[in-house]
């Protein structure tokens, strides 16, 4: 099974990126072929800074390495080191009603925020379409705001092969339920676009501040809590095994604790899960050579794949004559 990741260099990593993407990305490795990118394209209708994307670019890279990206198993790259995409792009345009773009929930959401509106923006999925059917991807894990932008995916591929024939495999959103929507510091999304994450590789007591801002109800101290719904529980579980959810159920449940204390427990559960993956990272940081390197070793194997995909598009289309 095919399956294929990218994840924007937008911004530091959170455990948002992780559990909706990275984590099933990096557990799909041992039983799938993986083609996982940075999609440093898609970053650019947020981020005009040419200087801070490049960086984070290579942030993006050394991250998802640390995390457990494993280069000779899978396939991983930058986006913008196979220029097919932008090509294949364009003649998915052609094959994509405007309307079908309109009734996108993402962009509509992005711009009532405050998101600028302009063209990257609006056409984000067409560009998405083209990422996931450059690479005849069978399965694209997603949360749940990002299953309309496959389903785009899926009505352009279909409207491109009833045109010219099975060029295109229809590619399926996997969304796991436990983690589809992970719950930020105010209880939105977590996103860097609503600034309320949970940073994966920050300062220790970086970490512990952002923490300690988790939005929650006001209950005195003694009384029982509801779980259910606190932003506190609902980040926390996600780090949790069965056992250790029920006990900190039962904290709630029993009173005598204020949400100041869960929020010291989520810390730690937090800090500790990660500094594996920190000690890892801090080798990357180290080696910025053997980063790129892998990179390089991606986007040539990426290539490779993409240029079939674009010979075959070029000949049904006519562009090769």
């Amino acid at each position: 099974m095919r399956v294929l990741t990218g994840i924007q260099p937008s911004g530091d990593l959170h455990i948002g990126n992780y559990f909706g993407s990275i984590k099933p990305m990096v557990e799909s490795q041992k039983d799938n072929e993986v083609f996982a990118f940075i999609a440093n394209y898609h970053a650019m209708t947020s981020l005009g800074d040419g200087e801070r994307l490049a960086r984070l670019t290579m942030q993006a890279a050394t991250d998802f390495l640390a995390l457990g990206m494993d280069p000779q198993k899978s396939t991983f790259w930058v986006q913008s080191d196979v220029k097919e995409v932008l090509e294949l792009y364009w003649v998915l345009s052609s094959f994509t009603p405007m309307g079908l773009l309109e009734r996108a929930h993402s962009y509509k959401d992005k711009v009532a925020k405050g998101i600028a509106s302009n063209h990257s923006l609006f056409s984000y999925p067409v560009l998405m379409a083209a990422d996931i059917l450059l690479f005849n991807s069978q399965v694209v894990p997603v949360g749940k705001d990002q299953i309309q932008h496959v389903e785009i995916a899926r009505d352009i591929a279909l409207k491109f092969n009833n045109e010219y024939g099975e060029i295109f495999v229809l590619p399926e959103f996997k969304v796991d339920e436990n983690v589809a929507t992970v719950p930020g510091i105010d209880g939105q999304k977590m996103s860097k676009s609503y600034g309320n994450t949970i940073p994966i590789f920050s300062e220790e007591k970086v970490q512990s501040k952002i923490i300690k801002k988790i939005v929650t109800e006001p209950v005195p101290m003694e009384e029982p809590k509801e779980f259910e719904n606190c932003n506190v529980y609902n980040i926390a579980k996600l780090f949790l095994d069965y056992e250790e959810r029920l006990a900190l159920q039962n904290r709630y449940k029993a009173g005598g604790e204020g949400h100041g204390h869960f929020k010291l427990y989520a810390h730690d559960v937090i800090w500790e899960y990660f500094r594996p993956y920190r000690e890892r990272r801090a080798y990357y940081e180290a080696h910025q050579d053997e980063v790129r390197d892998i990179l390089k070793m991606g986007a040539a194997k990426a290539s490779a794949v993409a240029a079939e995909t674009i010979e075959k598009i070029r000949s049904v289309t006519g562009i090769r004559y």
